[in-house]
C-alpha cells in the first residue's frame, strides 16, 4: 500500500491562503514553507515543476472547496435567487473576517497568470465552469431553458467575481450584497426563456 502524501494538502492548503491574501507574485516558496510546515523539498517532490505546478494544484483545490459551498448553496436554498444572495453574505462574512484581505485565490493567480501558463488556465477554466454549471442547473430548475441559463450563470459567477474585488478595495461587504440583490432581482424578475 502506497504511503500517504503527508504534505502535500498542507502545501496546496498553504498556497490556496497566500494567493488569496498576496497574489501568485507576491507569495514565494519560503512563504508556502513557511505556512504549511513542509520541509521545502517535500515542494519539490511533489511538485517537480515548481511554483506554477501548485499554483495549477492551488486553483484546482479552491475550485474544489467553491463548487461544494455553491452545491450545498443550491441544497439549502429555493431559487438560484436565494442562492445568490447567502453566497454574497458567506463572502462577505469572510472578507471582513479577514479584513478584506483575503480575495479568490483562483482569480488572483489567474489575473497574473491566464492565459500564459496552460495549466493554470485550464484549471481556472475547470474551476469557473464547476461553479457556472451549478447555477445554470438551480436556473434551470427556476424554470429557465437550458440556453438561458447557462447565459445568466456566466453573468451571475462574472458578477459576483467583480463584486468580491470590489469589495477588497471598499473594504466592504455591500458590492457583494448589492451584486446578489441586483442578480436575484433579475432573475426573479426575467422571462424564462
Amino acid at each position: 500500500m502506497p504511503a500517504t502524501p503527508k504534505h502535500r494538502a498542507p502545501i496546496i492548503n498553504a498556497a490556496v491562503t497566500l494567493f488569496r491574501r498576496q497574489g501568485y507574485a507576491g507569495t514565494g516558496l519560503n512563504d508556502i514553507v513557511d505556512a504549511s510546515g513542509a520541509p521545502k523539498g517535500s515542494l519539490y517532490y511533489y511538485f517537480p515543476k515548481g511554483k506554477a505546478s501548485i499554483a495549477t494544484a492551488a486553483i484546482e483545490e479552491a475550485g474544489l472547496r467553491v463548487a461544494r459551498t455553491v452545491t450545498d448553496l443550491a441544497e439549502k436554498t429555493g431559487s438560484t435567487a436565494e442562492l445568490l444572495r447567502a453566497h454574497a453574505r458567506l463572502l462577505a462574512g469572510w472578507m471582513k473576517a479577514s479584513r478584506f484581505r483575503d480575495g479568490c485565490p483562483i482569480t488572483t493567480v489567474l489575473l497574473e497568470m491566464a492565459p500564459g501558463d496552460r495549466a493554470v488556465t485550464e484549471a481556472g477554466r475547470t474551476a469557473y465552469a464547476a461553479r457556472t454549471a451549478i447555477l445554470t442547473d438551480k436556473l434551470v430548475s427556476d424554470g429557465f431553458s437550458r440556453t438561458a441559463a447557462a447565459r445568466l450563470a456566466v453573468l451571475c459567477v462574472s458578477a459576483l467575481q467583480g463584486a468580491l474585488i470590489q469589495a477588497r478595495v471598499d473594504q466592504s461587504g455591500r458590492p457583494l450584497e448589492l451584486a446578489a440583490d441586483e442578480l436575484g432581482r433579475l432573475l426573479e424578475t426575467a422571462p424564462k426563456a
